[in-house]
């Protein structure tokens, strides 16, 4: 309690949680917006779905975190690098959630609606994003966790702001009061981002 009056009343806990949210709401839009929208419209290309599969399978199972150095190398030690991480871990979770998805709608509907003379774009846009929906939800909250990683790790690696480079530098002091005040602040965001999911939800996807 003391080391959060210390830390609130320097401003250095809120910098840092703001920075890190930051990185880590940038990351998850870019990623799981692009990857959502990407992996809806595969349905329409069943050739291009199946010569992509194998790719997204293989990326899926990389440990995204081993690119980090590269990330780092390629945008900087400035936010660009944090998001750029954030983005390419949820991007690849969103792409594969929404083509499953997508797979996965029940094909009366999409038969019913070839009986009426509906093009394939139509179908597409009437039937399959809308039946995707639960599982793009899902994504998205399995992404706020993983946006947080692609943040946080970068932070770890080449940063001097941020809560990753609080938790970090204050581990390598063994100071366990800032290590665990950085953990509860993470925790906090991510609580955040995921009412704002609910939220989201709540009014735009259960009318």
């Amino acid at each position: 309690f003391a080391k959060a009056v210390e830390l609130i009343g320097s401003g250095a806990l809120l910098r840092d949680s703001a920075l890190t949210a930051f990185e880590a709401i940038s990351g998850f839009i870019i990623g799981t917006v692009t990857g959502s929208v990407l992996g809806l419209a595969l349905w329409l290309s069943p050739m291009g779905a199946a010569v992509l599969r194998p790719y997204m399978i293989a990326l899926n199972g990389l440990p995204k975190i081993a690119l980090a150095p590269l990330v780092i190398i390629w945008f900087g030690i400035g936010l660009g690098s944090k998001i750029a991480l954030a983005t390419l871990i949820t991007f690849i979770v969103a792409m594969i959630a929404a083509q499953q998805g997508a797979r996965e709608v029940d094909s009366d509907w999409v038969k019913l609606m070839r009986s009426l003379g509906a093009s394939r774009f139509k179908t597409w846009r009437t039937v399959i994003v809308p039946g995707a929906m639960p599982w793009i939800v899902s994504a998205f909250r399995l992404n706020v966790g993983f946006a947080l990683i692609g943040a946080v790790v970068g932070e770890y690696i080449a940063s001097n702001n941020g809560l990753g480079y609080m938790i970090s530098y204050a581990g390598t002091l063994y100071d366990l009061n800032t290590v665990w005040l950085g953990i509860a602040a993470l925790m906090v965001v991510a609580l955040l981002m995921y009412a704002a999911i609910d939220w989201c939800e709540a009014r735009f996807m259960k009318r």
